[in-house]
């Protein structure tokens, strides 16, 4: 398989997507600040490469990585890739706060703001945005809201197709079996560290919904390696982290494979995932990870990480 190929969305929805998206919570300075010419040189790096599949939200930087991606998609024929963005939070008018609106209204203020930064007039997908992350769960007002706003658009042909973000399954099965979506993009519940969501992503296979992938590095560890200040879930790792890590390095390192390399060939395996969608602040870690999916791997690395009990018996491995 190419490093880079296109894919349909999922089993109900033809709408092709690269398999290796470009997630723009970094260059939205998630962790530091970015320059203006780094964020622009990383994204049309990903171009070149051949991505055609670009994740971003008004919350990343207040709205910066939607300015960013915007400017530096310019000029490149519109209908070559494709846009994924979300609502939840919208942003005033100098983006300096946001307030948690997940209603119709919401919906239609907060695409109309993502529309204007991006510089376009359209986006294909359109997810609903952490429902869990505010002091207020908004489970029931995204479904009787965005939900429903969204199901519209789709059927004026305002998107391609809708769905939600979040950093656990659990909701979004819920939203898989009431709200009839396209796709969800769920971020480090399904890695090489840890296959909490198999369940769930059996069901989303059955109804024939697509996974974009997130935070296949868990955060940091599993491109860095387990080394002292390695991050997992946003947070310093935590030492029986660190020690399931380490144990995974090791039987890399017998097999002559990179950590990160074996991350992401493991992601990708799972026959429901549509895209890894993965971050990156400079040309050379777009790169970097392109190389890594065009990585040989042995077969006997999976057994023997199996044989270790460090992967779920019933996880693909590869082929």
């Amino acid at each position: 398989m190419p490093a880079i190929s296109t894919v349909p969305l999922g089993g109900k929805n033809a709408l092709q997507v690269t398999n290796l998206g470009f997630g723009t919570a970094p260059i939205g300075n998630l962790y530091n600040p970015v320059p203006d010419a780094d964020s622009d040189a990383t994204i049309q790096r990903a171009y070149e490469l051949g991505v055609r599949l670009f994740d971003t939200a008004p919350l990343y930087g207040r709205g910066e990585s939607e300015l960013r991606l915007g400017r530096a998609l310019q000029g490149i024929p519109r209908d070559s890739y494709v846009i994924s963005t979300k609502i939840g939070r919208v942003l005033n008018a100098d983006r300096s706060a946001f307030v948690y609106d997940y209603s119709r209204d919401g919906v239609l203020r907060s695409l109309e703001g993502s529309l204007k930064r991006l510089g376009t007039d359209h986006v294909e997908v359109v997810l609903v945005h952490d429902p869990d992350a505010d002091t207020v769960d908004h489970e029931q007002d995204a479904l009787a809201g965005a939900f429903t706003a969204l199901q519209e658009l789709r059927r004026q042909g305002v998107i391609k197709a809708f769905g939600a973000g979040m950093n656990q399954w659990q909701m979004e099965q819920r939203f898989a079996e009431q709200a009839d979506p396209d796709v969800f993009l769920l971020a480090g519940r399904y890695t090489l560290l840890e296959q909490t969501s198999l369940g769930f992503l059996q069901l989303c296979k059955e109804k024939g919904i697509g996974i974009f992938l997130g935070g296949v590095y868990n955060s940091g560890i599993l491109a860095t390696g387990p080394k002292d200040g390695a991050k997992y879930n946003y947070n310093d790792a935590p030492p029986e982290i660190l020690e399931k890590a380490r144990n995974i390095e090791a039987i890399c390192q017998q097999h002559g494979v990179p950590l990160n390399a074996a991350a992401l060939h493991f992601a990708r395996a799972h026959p429901t995932i549509t895209s890894l969608v993965i971050g990156a602040v400079k040309p050379a870690e777009v790169e970097a990870n392109v190389q890594a999916l065009g990585t040989t791997i042995p077969a006997a690395l999976w057994q023997d990480l199996r044989a270790a009990g460090l992967i779920e018996a019933d996880a693909p491995a590869p082929q």
